[in-house]
């Protein structure tokens, strides 16, 4: 087999994003809208081809998954469960600063945050400043829970995972958004993210729209002139501090937890706004954002002078061959993540003690690479672990080991479909949960009163899954002594979240590190590793495993997918066309998920689509919080929302949340398709998928069928090109220099 797909990676988190940002830009299109500037255009395709016609043998092309849910679902507990936990986080972080409303009188706090930043532009003081040190002392220690009393805890009833505005708030923000032109449809998402008062916020700071999902800044400009006329201009203090905000927010979308200040300046300069510089720093004393130095080098050496922070030239007798130091912006939210992450990291790796004696289990472990983890687990509080899927048996194997020397030991992962497989491969279907789950409450062990999970080893599967944001949550949770393994195959996509945590542990070899030698089987196991290494060779498949359907353009890509999925994989193959997944690079387009699922359900599952667009039998993905993609089908609908089975969970998402929370499933982005498999997958790529192509998309993507691969194929060169030359897309994140400066049991 010969195969043939590049260009960037798409945005993952967008992804979750994008109904949202389609209902804002289609609303935004409207003759009341167009006040408040122009709207974006959709890339949603919405033609799809037929696909019921010539169906194509794959012997003859070249080779190459109800009741009505609880008070609350499970991505309710879990939101709720995440704000518990950062509010522990805070409490613990208390010494930083607090968090000022941009726009906000300096006074107190705020004074103190502005003599800071002016003492980092003078040179008096390092960057570091806005932050604690390091290697300060490290947060009190939680002991251990006894294992006699562990608690489930049950969320209140009045706590909801995604907030929701009254409807006297939203009315109000209605009449605000008719007065600047903006479409109503986005009164309940601007009262729920400003709050209660949020009409008069918008009032005072229009800009203030930019903080809504979808929102472009050429519309909340458009709005702030309606409301403002003619006394607002460019460079408006409050335009521009929302501008620095979203810019930020913008990058978490992509990944990154901070942004370069040149960066910043330059995009500011690309909306006009005069004096970039002056502009950052005002959002810096407003608290808008946080300023800080690339961790790479000592305090001494890093401290910004007036030019790095203002990004001029030289002043005379200044030495030139310095290295110029990078200044950073950052959220607060990331930063207080990432040293919250990296402080307890640390800290289980400073309280790990042998304890029991892992000998016997590393010597009767079933490969050499599973007894390799067991050993590296008995002496480590913190292990990373990489290998591929084969790879998975060797956690399951310590897990087994610790269960087997009484250890309170489980196993988490990204989706239910892994933790299935887990539970498969350890022997036991009490082994493993899913990590949202277990973050919820709604599976594994229950809690101390402290909030710790009554548990001596965690093993964290789908590692690259895990955003910063989640990972602090996680390892807050744990007891001091507790093991934490992560384990993940860095060839594959990152998170949806900001932040790339087992990247950045790797790298920073805060731990031991075991790379499985464990290979996967098969043509497509072949494919796949090769894909890693960066070459696209051609593999024997006698068994037609890997296939190739050559395209010409996106109408015909789409008709060529129907006819695999609902005929000639069934019969060649004898996977039914429930266990096909179709993967493609993202939702618009016309070969994308939108177009490719109209085609699908027109021959799999047609009807009216009289729920909401949905009709029982439906195959779809329902996304509850970002980065998470739950496949499951339609089983009904009524007053109370849309009734899903997700894996055999009954699912109820309520009425108002189906158009942006679920989305028909016959096909799924790379990005949604990462932690899971099929027996059977189809990958399309029409010739306009070239640019959202990568390495990591591709061996994501390539990865996903156990048995069989078909790969809908026109790109041309792009695919080869994509494998061999575009690998990971950087992410900016302070973990590992972070990671880098905690002190180790070594170092003491």
């Amino acid at each position: 087999m010969t195969a043939h797909p590049r260009g960037e990676s798409p945005d993952p988190a967008a992804e979750d994003h994008e109904a949202v940002e389609d209902a804002v830009t289609q609303a935004a299109d409207t003759p009341d809208a167009r006040g408040a500037g122009s709207a974006e255009v959709a890339d949603d395709g919405t033609d799809g081809a037929d696909g019921t016609e010539g169906a194509q043998d794959l012997e003859q092309a070249p080779e190459a998954s109800a009741s009505p849910a609880p008070a609350l679902s499970e991505a309710e507990a879990e939101l709720a469960a995440q704000r518990e936990l950062r509010e522990r986080i805070e409490r613990r972080k208390a010494e930083k600063e607090a968090p000022i409303t941009a726009g906000a009188k300096l006074s107190g706090p705020a004074a103190d945050l502005l003599a800071a930043v002016r003492a980092v532009e003078s040179g008096e003081k390092p960057g570091t400043a806005f932050f604690d040190s390091p290697a300060s002392a490290p947060a009190p220690r939680r002991a251990a829970p006894v294992p006699a009393a562990p608690v489930r805890p049950s969320p209140a009833p009045e706590r909801q995972a995604h907030r929701a505005a009254s409807p006297e708030a939203a009315a109000s923000v209605g009449e605000v958004l008719a007065e600047g032109g903006a479409p109503g449809a986005l009164a309940g998402p601007a009262a729920a993210t400003l709050g209660e008062g949020a009409a008069g916020h918008l009032r005072e700071d229009p800009w203030q729209l930019l903080s809504v999902p979808g929102v472009r800044p050429e519309q909340a400009d458009g709005f702030a002139r309606a409301l403002l006329g003619a006394g607002c201009g460019p460079d408006d203090e409050r335009r521009t501090a929302a501008l620095v905000g979203w810019l930020l927010e913008r990058a978490a979308l992509r990944g990154h937890t901070a942004m370069d200040a040149d960066e910043v300046r330059t995009a500011l300069a690309g909306f006009a706004v005069t004096d970039p510089a002056e502009a950052v720093q005002r959002a810096a004393a407003e608290g808008v954002v946080l300023v800080f130095q690339d961790g790479e080098a000592d305090d001494e050496a890093t401290e910004p002078t007036d030019t790095e922070e203002t990004g001029g030239t030289p002043e005379d007798g200044a030495p030139e061959d310095e290295e110029p130091v990078r200044v950073l912006l950052g959220l607060d939210r990331y930063a207080l993540a990432e040293e919250s992450l990296a402080d307890g990291l640390a800290r289980l790796v400073n309280t790990c003690e042998k304890g029991a004696d892992w000998a016997d289990a590393a010597a009767a472990a079933p490969s050499p690479s599973a007894g390799e983890l067991i050993r590296a687990a008995a002496t480590a509080g913190l292990v990373a672990h990489s290998g591929g899927e084969t790879a998975r048996a060797e956690p399951a194997a310590l897990l087994a080991a610790a269960h087997g020397l009484g250890l309170r030991a489980l196993g988490t992962t990204h989706s239910e479909d892994g933790r299935r497989r887990l539970a498969a491969a350890a022997g036991d279907p009490g082994s493993a949960v899913t990590l949202s789950s277990l973050l919820s409450g709604e599976g594994g062990p229950g809690r101390d009163a402290d909030g710790a999970f009554a548990l001596d080893v965690l093993v964290v599967l789908d590692a690259p899954q895990l955003d910063v944001e989640t990972a602090a949550m996680l390892v807050e949770s744990l007891a001091d002594g507790t093991r934490l393994i992560l384990s993940g195959d860095p060839g594959v996509l990152g998170s949806a979240g900001a932040g790339r945590v087992f990247a950045d542990v790797i790298a920073a070899r805060a731990c031991p590190l075991v790379v499985s030698r464990t290979p996967d089987p098969g043509p497509i196991g072949e494919l796949v590793s090769g894909i890693g290494a960066g070459e696209l060779a051609a593999v024997e498949a006698p068994g037609k495993e890997v296939v190739i359907v050559p395209v010409r353009d996106a109408g015909e890509a789409v008709h060529r997918t129907v006819q695999l999925v609902a005929d000639s994989v069934p019969r060649a193959i004898g996977v039914p066309s429930s266990d096909t997944q179709v993967i493609t690079v993202g939702h618009g387009g016309s070969a994308g998920t939108t177009a490719l699922n109209a085609a699908l359900k027109q021959r799999l599952n047609p009807g009216p689509g009289r729920f909401g667009g949905f009709d029982p039998g439906d195959r779809v993905v329902h996304v509850p919080s970002p980065g998470r993609a739950v496949p499951g089908s339609v089983v009904s609908a009524d007053a109370e929302g849309l009734h899903l089975d997700c894996g055999g969970t009954p699912v109820v998402v309520p009425q108002g949340r189906v158009e942006t929370s679920v989305r028909h499933g016959w096909a799924l982005s790379a990005h949604q398709a990462a932690g899971m498999r099929w027996p059977a997958a189809v990958v399309v790529l029409p010739g306009d998928a070239a640019k959202g192509l990568s390495r990591p998309w591709v061996y994501t993507a390539f990865s996903r069928g156990e048995r069989h691969l078909s790969v809908v194929h026109g790109v041309d060169q792009a695919l080869p090109r994509a494998v061999a030359e575009v690998p990971a897309q950087e992410r900016t994140t302070r973990l590992r220099p972070l990671l880098e400066a905690l002190p180790t049991p070594d170092a003491s």
